[in-house]
């Protein structure tokens, strides 16, 4: 297939959105500029109506979507502090032609909220640079432009052959999609296919992780350097049981993995901080093992604190913190139950002849790692098929980082096998499959 080649407007479309300062509230806080999500999704929106994209969703998440199980006590938190914390986080939906039953239907989900750091946009030397550039407004107006050559060369595209676009916020700064493309997919906008839009180095991905956070949190009291019998060191509790959890916990779940993360009591070294704080991140590939590593920090927990009394029972200085360790000592969930888009069943049949052989897309080797992304909520759709695939590659192009950039290479690359895609799909839905 030719390759489809980037318009001077999907150019200007692009470095448009990325000018847009587009990073959620999560991620700039609570004094932080609000996201310019509207303009941009309405921007993308005036572009896909040249291709007969119309709008059929375009409005801000309901607060009911916060009092659900899995959302983060981050997002809670957020919202409480921001009373315009979802009003300004809107998500969209695009379709082309009439509703069509999800069996004949190609959902693409793609974000346009970016992690906070904005940088001017600009095209250099076959580059795109400016924060979304890769994660992800670029693989989003690639997407545009691989359906527009769709809709000049596959026949009933629109007619017979449905596409969705979701256009969603909430996926950066730890919202998990729970007010983006979690109620989007609970209102049906899905698809007997599903492409989440994140950089895979343009193979296909039916997977993608999800995380448990934990904060294990010390209460205790501070005491004077001169006497630090007198308080709980927070300091040597914690330090204990991160060294502890470290050992104990990786290898309790196939595919989990453990991140013992930010750990702070104080600066001051002439003082015996009594309380204190470690984080853990616990990311997993499939919703059983999330489960198997969530069960297992609240098992290890505990016996932790026994190993810690045992050890510094008889230590003067620490002895006050032994025999309190287990009351000054709480764990707080700041999010877990998400599920992951496991991928461990076997592969539909179908979807690999389609999409591997048919469209030409290759599927990324088992052993290639999933990225965490809103692909999640398709886990346990019925008969519907779900992969991540984009451009570019989130290390190499600086996603999160400063320099993002994109190559218009790679975007077209994309764009092209969105084509292939979308032409083979639709010719396997011309016949009962």
């Amino acid at each position: 297939m030719t390759r489809v080649e980037l318009l001077p407007a999907e150019r200007e479309l692009l470095l448009r959105l990325i000018e847009l300062p587009t990073a959620g509230p999560l991620e700039t806080g609570e004094e932080g500029p609000r996201p310019l999500l509207w303009e941009a999704q309405r921007a993308y929106a005036d572009a896909a109506a040249a291709l007969g994209l119309t709008v059929v969703h375009h409005e801000a998440p309901a607060p009911a979507v916060l009092d659900r199980d899995g959302v983060p006590a981050t997002v809670r938190e957020a919202a409480a502090l921001m009373p315009d914390f979802l009003r300004c986080q809107p998500s969209m939906v695009l379709r082309l032609g009439p509703p069509l039953p999800p069996e004949r239907t190609v959902m693409f989900n793609a974000h346009l909220d970016t992690v906070a750091g904005w940088e001017p946009p600009r095209y250099e030397d076959g580059r795109f640079h400016g924060r979304g550039a890769i994660d992800a407004k670029g693989p989003a107006v690639a997407l545009l432009a691989g359906l527009r050559r769709a809709v000049e060369t596959v026949p009933g595209l629109g007619r017979d052959t449905g596409v969705l676009v979701q256009l969603v916020a909430g996926e950066e700064g730890g919202a998990m999609g729970v007010f983006g493309t979690r109620p989007l997919v609970e209102s049906g906008y899905t698809g007997r296919l599903n492409i989440f839009c994140e950089p895979t180095r343009s193979h296909l991905v039916p997977r993608s992780t999800a995380a448990a956070t934990a904060l294990v949190e010390i209460t205790g009291q501070d005491s004077i350097d001169d006497r630090p019998e007198g308080g709980h060191n927070a300091s040597v509790l914690l330090g204990f049981l991160a060294q502890h959890l470290a050992e104990r916990l990786p290898g309790s779940a196939e595919g989990g993995r453990v991140c013992v993360a930010g750990l702070h009591t104080g600066r001051m070294h002439n003082k015996v901080y009594g309380t204190g704080q470690l984080l853990l991140n616990l990311a997993y590939a499939t919703t059983a093992a999330g489960r198997i590593l969530t069960e297992a920090l609240e098992r290890e927990l505990p016996e932790a604190l026994d190993a810690f009394a045992q050890r510094f029972g008889r230590q003067p200085d620490f002895a006050r913190t032994a025999a309190d360790a287990h009351t000054v000592t709480t764990l707080r969930w700041l999010k877990r139950g998400l599920p992951a888009l496991d991928g461990d069943s076997p592969r539909s049949s179908w979807a690999e002849h389609l999409l591997g052989r048919e469209a030409g897309i290759p599927y990324a080797p088992q052993d290639w790692p999933a990225c965490t992304c809103d692909a999640i909520w398709m886990q346990g759709v019925p008969d519907a098929y779900t992969a991540v695939y984009g451009p570019g590659d989130l290390d190499a192009n600086h996603a999160h980082a400063a320099g993002e950039f994109a190559e218009a290479h790679s975007l077209e690359v994309f764009a092209t096998g969105i084509t292939s895609l979308l032409k083979q799909f639709a010719q396997a839905t011309e016949e009962p499959s």
